[in-house]
């Protein structure tokens, strides 16, 4: 089913798409992405090929996605905060066919797009020109306003999102299709099936879940509200100011609206909200609580993943009543903890996390056979977490098995970090695991063994990280132990370096 045909012959004037002062109807948007999708056929993009969305949070980065999806191919969202090589990497490993830009990383474009023999098509979606690219804008002008055949096997189109990889390389978990059945029972379980919806995108549309509760904003015919960039007041404005029903924010983001002095957030109207839906890192009972009183009975909470999607969900009802917990299995999925042997642990027992294979979950990691089978156990798929399990069938997420840092709700893999700093001349070896951080929830921590006959320090190990990864994977923290301790085999155990900062409290992650 064509959604926004739908709802553009049921409410062709009511607003789709907000952007500052930008406003495009429901009779705009189907025209823009028609068009669109038009100009993108005709540019060769085939059927279950990829395009790359490069750009800014904008009106422009949910056409194209909108667009690519419309012709059958799959939009791969890109980390702004990627260095030249990493974004170069994913073009490749993705086989992208096209490439949307935004005006702020054209520079990286250029950088690289002689290295990108097999992008056939760069398109820039903001206001700069390029003899090398096509304008997003010029294409929309070009296109026919004709409906694109829309497959209606495809559901809500598939997408493929880069996680980073335990062996230091992104992993690109594809998704063929969403089934929209099951998209409605998960938004009826996180409170945000109502009358005039109005949905604010707060965090980058690159992450996996800001992305896809603006699609599935869209699906339910709501008014999805785009923040450029988030800013703490700014968002209770825009709450303000929308009459905003819904949000997905990580605990970072909640937490910075927190800080706000009283005064400020006094002066906006936050009535309206009825779904403030958390996840992406743990969050603190404090923030729980304190967003409780300020927004009232919408606190949402559910843990899940790139790979998996939302396997639980905590309401409001549950948040005091169930400290630390990250609520029941969501609708449709069913989960369960097991030991190393693959049998289930007892109630209140430890275990990894294991999904059952369900419609609309991950198909697999792209061009990556093993990496896949090392999610699986039969029909069952983990992505390495560890919770336990109350009588009531409550979760609580309690560590992890993988090595992943999660930071502000951005995914860290450390073997990626220790990659590049094993590249600097006075490295010998290197650890690099989360430690606690009030704001951030982990915070990078590189513990170094310095080669003989050689000096470092922390402020060149960071410069040097910054020259090799995005600034958000550099350490903020430098170590230079005596010991790095060692096993029988000679292999570092990481855990006798990490478990010191997590001493005395009640997780590890």
């Amino acid at each position: 089913m064509d959604v926004v045909a739908v709802h553009a012959q049921a409410k062709p004037d009511a607003v789709a798409y907000v952007e500052d002062a930008r406003r495009w109807t429901w009779r705009e948007l189907l025209d823009r992405r028609n068009r669109l999708a038009s100009s993108l056929t005709k540019l060769g993009l085939a059927r279950g090929e990829t395009a790359i969305v490069y750009a800014p949070n904008s009106l422009e980065y949910l056409l194209a996605s909108g667009a690519v999806r419309a012709v059958n191919a799959l939009p791969v969202p890109m980390n702004h905060r990627l260095v030249a090589d990493e974004v170069l990497y994913i073009l490749d490993h993705s086989d992208a066919a096209v490439v949307f830009v935004g005006d702020p990383f054209v520079p990286i474009a250029e950088q690289i797009r002689s290295r990108a023999p097999n992008v056939r098509t760069w398109i820039l979606t903001g206001a700069e020109r390029r003899p090398w690219a096509s304008s997003l804008d010029d294409l929309v002008q070009r296109g026919s306003p004709e409906a694109p055949a829309v497959d209606p096997t495809q559901g809500l189109g598939g997408s493929m999102i880069y996680t980073g990889g335990t062996t230091g390389k992104p992993k690109g978990a594809l998704r063929s299709g969403v089934n929209p059945r099951l998209t409605l029972d998960l938004m009826q379980a996180l409170g945000m099936m109502h009358e005039g919806q109005v949905h604010l995108v707060a965090g980058p549309l690159y992450h996996s879940a800001p992305g896809s509760f603006a699609l599935f904003t869209t699906v339910l015919g709501g008014t999805v509200v785009v923040m450029r960039k988030f800013e703490p007041e700014q968002a209770l404005h825009l709450i303000h100011t929308h009459r905003v029903t819904s949000t997905f924010m990580a605990p970072t983001l909640v937490k910075r609206i927190l800080d706000l002095p009283e005064a400020v957030r006094a002066r906006y109207d936050v009535a309206s909200m009825k779904s403030l839906v958390v996840a992406a890192a743990p969050c603190p009972m404090r923030v729980k609580e304190e967003a409780l009183r300020y927004f009232g009975p919408c606190f949402y909470e559910f843990y899940g993943s790139t790979e998996l999607g939302v396997n639980t969900i905590l309401t409001p009802a549950d948040v005091l009543r169930k400290p630390g917990s990250c609520g029941r299995a969501a609708p449709n999925v069913e989960l369960a903890l097991l030991d190393d042997d693959g049998r289930p642990v007892a109630v209140g027992e430890p275990g990894e996390v294991y999904i059952r294979r369900f419609e609309g979950m991950f198909d697999g990691y792209y061009k990556n056979a093993e990496a896949t089978s090392q999610t699986r156990r039969g029909e069952w798929y983990s992505v390495g977490d560890v919770a336990r399990v109350d009588a009531e069938g409550y979760y609580y997420i309690c560590d992890r098995k993988r090595d992943m840092i999660i930071s502000a709700g951005v995914n860290i893999y450390p073997a990626e970090i220790e990659d590049a700093l094993h590249r600097h001349p006075a490295v010998e070896d290197v650890a690099v695991f989360g430690v606690p951080d009030e704001d951030w929830g982990e915070r990078v921590h590189a513990a170094i063994q310095i080669r003989p006959g050689h000096t470092l320090t922390a402020d060149e190990v960071r410069a040097f990280a910054r020259e090799h990864l995005a600034d958000y994977k550099a350490p903020r923290e430098v170590s230079f132990p005596d010991d790095f301790p060692r096993d029988t085999a000679g292999k570092l155990i990481k855990r006798m370096l990490r478990d010191p900062y997590w001493a005395g409290r009640d997780r590890t992650i």
